[in-house]
C-alpha cells in the first residue's frame, strides 16, 4: 500500500505542476470556452460553428466544436461583444458576451441548441449519418443505421462491427485475438460471459464502441482492446415506445414491447422480451491415428438441434434531483430454458480393411438459467462545464442447472446397447461492483480525471457424471466434485489531458490489485494468486491541416484467464474429444503500441493504423491424446507472442443514396515456448477484410449486402482454412414512418463454416463446424411517438460512456 500511495502522490504532484504551468498566460490575451449540447438529449453537438462579433456585427473570431461539443476561441479583445452558435438542423443562438480586463479565461457555460423542425424536414432527404463513425481513439458502430444489425441478437450484431468477429462457440475476437474485454455500458456484466450475449436483442443496442488502445479510465483487461456495448436510452419526452415482432426460418420468434415515459424530472423506461429460437448445427471430423505402424480412421458426424426459450425484463427510472444531480435505479432479469438434442455417429476403420465398428450416441439436455442485475448510478454535473462526479453500484446474481442424458448404441460389428450416461451441473454466481469517478477541468485546456473501483465475484459450480448399471447409477471416473472460485479486483486510476497548440496529450496511470482463489471439494485444486500491477497509458494527438489528425498511443494491459478456461470439469457428450479447463493458468501481460491517422473529406473518410503487441505468458490451447485415447484440449501458458499489423478502414458516400464501408486487417505473429514436450515456437500471417454496401431507393426502401473474409491461419498445432460468407438485408418504412418492415438473410448459401486441421505426434484430425444454418428473418416494428431509428430506452449513462 505504501508503494501505491507514493505513486499516486507523485502523479498528483506532477498534474498540479502541469496545471500551474497551463494556467500561466499572457494577461493581454482573452480566451472564451464552453460546451454545446442538444437541448433534449444533452448529447454533444459536434462541428457546431461558434462566432464572436463586435457591436457592428463584424466577425472577430470563429471556431467549431470538437467531438465532445467543446470549443475554445483565443485572442478575444475586451468589450461588449456577442457570441453566436449555429448548426444545420438547429435554431441559431445569440448571446451577449462581456469581456473585461480582469479575467483572462471566460467560461461561456453549456449552451443548449434546439432542433429546427422545419429545417430538419427539408434536409431529411439529403443527409444521413453512416452506420460507422471513425475516430482516432475508437470506431463507433450505430445499429439503427445498419439494416443487418436491427434483428437477431447482440452476438450476431458483433459480426458486423469493424475489426470484430465471433467464433463457432461464441468467442468474440478483436483483430483476430480473443483477448478482448467486452463491456455493457462501460462495465463488466454477466451478460458478456459465455453465450449470454445471445440473450440481448440486437435492437436494444444503440451503438458499439471498439477501443483498441484504451485509456487508464477503463479496466486494464484485454490486450487486444475493449468492445463497449451501449444500450439504448430514452431521449424523447412524454409517453413513447415500440413493439417489435420477429419471425424466422429456422424458427425464431421474438416479441419485444418497450414503453417509456419522460417528464422534466422523471424518466421511466421498461422493456419486456420473449424469444423462441431454433438452431441447426452440423459438425464433422475425419481423424487418423497412428499406432505401432497401424492407422485407425474415424469419420464422425454430429447433427445438432438447439431450442432456446428466453424472457427478458428491464425496468428502471432516472430521477433528476435538481439541474445538476441525477439518480438512476434499474433492474434486469433474463431467464432462459434451453432444450438441445444431438446425434453423433462414429465410423471406425482400419486402413485397407473397411469398416471396423460403428457407434451412435444420442444426447438430450435441459438447461435453466436465471440472470439478475441491479444497478444504481448517481451523477453530479457541476455548473462548471466538464466537471462531473459519478458513483456506480452494480450487483449481478445468477444460477444455472443443466442435465444431460446420453444413450449409446453399438451398430457394428454387432448391435449392442451401452450403459446410459447422465450428467448434472449446478452453478451460482454473485458479483458486486462499486465505482466512483471524478472529472475536474483545471482550465480551458486541461482536464484531470481520477477514480476508484472494487469488484468481488464469487462462483460455485458442481458437476456430477453417472452411468446406469442395472438399476443403479454409479459415478464415472470419480467425476463428482464442486469448484469454488472467488475473484477480487481493486483498481484506482488518474489521468491528465491537455493541449499545447495543435498537440493534445493524455497521460494516465492505473493500478489493479487482484486476488483469485480456486479450490474444489475433493481437494484436487487449491490455488491462491495475489498480484498488484501498474498499467500506464499515454496518448498523443496532433491536428493536421484540413481536418486530419495523427495519434500515437501506448498502454500496458492484462489478460486474466476467464472462468471457463479454469473450469476443470467437462461434459461427456462426445467420448472421442473433450475440452478441460486448467486451474493452474496464470494471467498474461501485454505492451501495446499503436499509431493511427484519420482524414475526412466531404464524402470520403480514411483511417489507417499500425500496431505492435508484445505479450508475455500467452494463453494457448493444447490438444493431446490421453491414456484412454480421448483427445483432450486444454489451455496452457506459453512464453509469449509478438504481433505486428496494419489496419485500414474506409468510408465512402459518393451519392446520397449509396454508402460503402470497408476494412482490412493484416498482421504477423510469432509465438514461442514449450509445454511439457510440445514445442509452440511458430510464426505466421493473418489477413481479414469486410465490405458492406447500403443502397437507399425511393419510397424509403433500403438494401444492404455485407461480405466477410478471413484468410487461412495456423499455429504450432492447428491450421484453419480461409473462410468467407455473405449476409443480406432490406428495409421499408411504412405508415408515415411509424413502422418498418425488415427482411434479413444471414449465412447465405451456408458458406459460414470453420475448417480446422490439428496435427499431433501420432494423429491428424480435420474438423468442419457449421454452428448455424442459413437463417431467414422477417421483422415488423411499430413505434409509438417515435421516429425511425430513434432510441427508445435505458438509463442515463453517467460515466459509462
Amino acid at each position: 500500500m505504501k508503494r501505491l500511495l507514493i505513486i499516486f502522490i507523485a502523479v498528483f504532484y506532477c498534474t498540479s505542476i502541469l496545471a500551474q504551468q497551463s494556467n500561466s498566460s499572457d494577461p493581454k490575451k482573452k480566451t472564451v470556452y464552453g460546451i454545446v449540447q442538444e437541448q433534449q438529449s444533452e448529447i454533444p453537438v459536434v462541428y457546431a460553428t461558434v462566432s464572436v462579433k463586435d457591436e457592428s456585427r463584424k466577425l472577430i473570431a470563429a471556431g467549431i466544436t470538437d467531438e465532445k461539443g467543446a470549443f475554445k476561441l483565443n485572442d478575444i479583445p475586451s468589450g461588449k461583444l456577442t457570441i453566436e452558435f449555429t448548426m444545420i438542423g438547429y435554431q441559431t443562438i445569440t448571446k451577449p458576451l462581456l469581456i473585461t480586463t480582469a479575467v483572462n479565461h471566460i467560461n461561456a457555460g453549456t449552451i443548449f441548441l434546439n432542433a429546427d423542425s422545419k429545417l430538419l424536414k427539408e434536409i431529411a432527404v439529403t443527409s444521413d449519418q453512416p452506420a460507422i463513425t471513425l475516430k482516432l481513439d475508437k470506431k463507433v458502430f450505430e445499429t439503427g443505421k445498419d439494416i443487418l444489425s436491427q434483428t437477431g441478437s447482440a452476438i450476431e450484431l458483433l459480426n458486423g462491427v469493424p475489426a470484430v468477429s465471433v467464433g463457432p462457440s461464441g468467442t468474440v475476437s478483436l483483430r483476430g485475438s480473443s483477448n478482448v474485454l467486452v463491456l455493457i455500458n462501460g462495465r463488466r456484466s454477466g451478460l458478456t460471459q459465455g453465450n449470454a450475449l445471445e440473450q440481448i436483442p440486437a435492437d436494444q443496442v444503440e451503438r458499439v464502441e471498439v477501443i483498441t488502445n484504451p485509456s487508464s479510465r477503463y479496466d486494464a483487461a484485454g490486450s487486444s482492446g475493449i468492445i463497449n456495448i451501449i444500450l439504448k436510452k430514452n431521449k424523447k419526452g412524454g409517453l413513447n415506445g415500440q413493439l417489435r415482432l420477429v419471425g424466422g426460418i429456422p424458427n425464431e420468434t421474438r416479441i419485444t414491447p418497450s414503453l417509456n415515459y419522460k417528464s422534466d424530472k422523471l424518466n421511466v423506461f421498461s422493456t419486456f422480451g420473449i424469444r423462441l429460437s431454433d438452431y441447426v448445427g452440423l459438425y464433422t471430423t475425419n481423424q487418423s491415428v497412428f499406432n505401432n505402424g497401424a492407422t485407425t480412421l474415424l469419420n464422425q458426424r454430429q447433427d445438432e438441434n438447439r431450442h432456446d426459450d428466453a424472457k427478458l425484463l428491464y425496468i428502471g427510472a432516472d430521477y433528476q434531483l435538481n439541474d445538476q444531480q441525477t439518480v438512476t435505479v434499474a433492474y434486469l432479469k433474463n431467464s432462459t430454458h434451453d432444450h438441445d438434442k444431438t446425434a453423433l455417429n462414429y465410423k471406425y476403420m482400419n486402413t485397407g480393411n473397411g469398416a471396423d465398428s460403428s457407434l451412435l450416441r444420442n444426447g438430450e439436455s435441459w438447461e435453466r438459467r436465471s440472470y439478475n442485475q441491479l444497478e444504481f448510478n448517481y451523477t453530479h454535473k457541476f455548473k462548471r462545464p466538464g466537471k462531473k462526479h459519478t458513483i456506480d453500484v452494480q450487483y449481478d446474481f445468477w444460477n444455472s442447472d443443466k442435465d444431460w442424458n446420453l444413450g449409446t448404441k453399438k451398430l457394428l460389428p454387432v448391435i449392442e446397447n451401452l450403459p446410459i450416461i447422465r450428467t448434472s451441473s449446478i452453478g451460482t454466481s454473485k458479483d458486486l461492483m462499486a465505482q466512483t469517478d471524478f472529472t475536474q477541468p483545471l482550465d480551458s485546456n486541461t482536464i484531470l480525471e481520477f477514480g476508484l473501483k472494487a469488484e468481488n465475484r464469487s462462483v460455485t459450480s458442481e458437476f456430477k457424471a453417472e452411468q446406469q448399471l442395472g438399476e443403479e447409477w454409479n459415478i464415472i471416473d470419480n467425476i463428482n466434485n464442486q469448484l469454488n472460485y472467488n475473484e477480487l479486483i481493486g483498481g484506482a486510476y488518474t489521468q491528465l489531458g491537455s493541449k499545447i497548440g495543435k498537440l493534445a496529450y493524455q497521460l494516465g496511470l492505473r493500478t489493479e490489485l487482484t486476488r483469485v482463489r480456486v479450490e474444489d471439494r475433493a481437494g484436487t485444486y487449491n490455488n491462491n494468486k495475489n498480484y498488484v500491477r501498474l498499467f500506464p497509458t499515454l496518448s498523443l494527438t496532433y491536428q493536421l491541416a484540413k481536418g486530419g489528425a495523427i495519434q500515437g498511443s501506448y498502454s500496458k494491459r492484462i489478460d486474466r484467464p476467464s472462468l471457463n478456461l479454469l473450469y476443470p470439469f467437462n461434459e461427456l457428450t462426445d467420448f472421442n474429444a473433450r475440452f478441460i479447463g486448467n486451474p493452474e493458468l496464470n494471467p498474461s501481460y501485454a505492451n501495446v503500441f499503436e499509431v493511427g491517422f484519420l482524414q475526412r473529406w466531404n464524402t470520403f473518410t480514411l483511417n489507417p493504423s499500425v500496431y505492435y503487441q508484445n505479450n508475455k505468458g500467452t494463453i494457448q490451447n493444447y490438444t493431446f491424446r490421453n491414456l484412454d485415447g480421448i483427445f483432450i484440449t486444454t489451455p496452457v501458458n506459453i512464453d509469449g507472442e509478438t504481433r505486428q499489423g496494419a489496419e485500414l478502414s474506409v468510408l465512402y458516400n459518393p451519392l446520397q443514396w449509396l454508402q460503402l464501408n470497408t476494412e482490412f486487417n493484416a498482421y504477423r505473429f510469432k509465438q514461442s515456448g514449450w509445454y511439457e514436450t510440445h514445442n509452440f515456437n511458430y510464426s505466421g500471417d493473418v489477413f481479414t477484410s469486410r465490405l458492406s454496401t447500403q443502397v437507399k431507393f425511393k419510397n424509403k426502401l433500403s438494401f444492404q449486402c455485407r461480405y466477410n473474409f478471413t484468410g487461412a491461419q495456423s499455429n504450432a498445432q492447428s491450421y484453419s482454412a480461409a473462410m468467407h460468407y455473405i449476409d443480406l438485408g432490406a428495409s421499408k418504412n411504412l405508415l408515415k414512418d411509424k413502422a418498418t418492415l425488415l427482411l434479413d438473410i444471414t449465412n447465405v448459401f451456408n458458406l459460414h463454416r470453420y475448417q480446422t486441421t490439428t496435427t499431433g505426434n501420432d494423429y491428424v484430425m480435420a474438423q468442419t463446424s457449421i454452428p448455424n444454418a442459413a437463417r431467414y428473418r422477417l421483422t415488423f416494428v411499430y413505434r409509438l411517438n417515435l421516429k425511425d431509428n430513434q432510441a427508445i430506452r435505458q438509463a442515463k449513462s453517467g460515466n459509462r460512456n
